[in-house]
C-alpha cells in the first residue's frame, strides 16, 4: 500500500488522531495501522469506550492506574513511561504517580514494583542516596 492511497490515507489519519487524543501511541498502533487496520480500529474502539471517553473517572485518575495496571503486568518499560507522561501532561506530581506504582508491591511484589520505579525514575529525573560505606552495586533489578 502506497502512502498516497485511499486506505493508507485513512490510516495515517486515524493514527494522527490516536495521537492527539491519547497523548502518546505505541509503536504496535503504528504498524497495525499499515498491516491491519480494520483491528486496530476495533482494538482502539474499547480504548475509546473504556479509557478516553469522558465517565465517572477522570482522566487523571485513569492515567493513574493504567501506570498501576501496566506496573503490576510487568509491561515494557516505554509503554509505561507513555502513560507516567501523558499523566504529568495531565497535572499529576511525580509523587502521586510514585504511590500509585508503590500499590504494586503488596499485589505484585518487589520485581514488578522495581520496573515501574524504573520507568518513573528515568521519566521524571528522580536519583537515589548513594551510601557511604562500600557495597557491591545491585543495579536496578535487584530483589532486596
Amino acid at each position: 500500500m502506497t502512502a498516497d492511497t485511499a486506505p493508507a490515507k485513512a490510516a495515517q489519519e486515524y493514527i494522527d488522531a490516536m495521537a492527539r487524543d491519547r497523548g502518546y501511541v505505541l509503536d504496535y498502533h503504528k504498524v497495525m495501522a499499515r498491516h491491519d487496520f480494520d483491528v486496530l480500529q476495533a482494538t482502539n474502539g474499547l480504548v475509546e469506550a473504556a479509557y478516553l471517553r469522558p465517565r465517572a473517572l477522570d482522566r487523571r485518575t485513569k492515567e493513574l492506574l493504567f501506570i498501576l495496571s501496566l506496573t503490576v503486568m510487568r509491561a515494557g518499560k516505554g509503554h509505561i513511561q507513555s502513560h507516567i507522561r501523558v499523566a504529568l501532561d495531565l497535572g499529576v506530581t511525580p509523587q502521586e504517580i510514585l504511590e500509585a506504582i508503590e500499590i504494586a508491591l503488596p499485589e505484585a511484589g518487589i520485581v514488578a514494583f522495581q520496573a515501574g520505579l524504573e520507568a518513573w525514575r528515568e521519566t521524571v529525573g528522580a536519583t537515589g542516596i548513594e551510601p557511604r560505606a562500600a557495597v557491591h552495586e545491585g543495579g536496578s533489578g535487584t530483589t532486596e
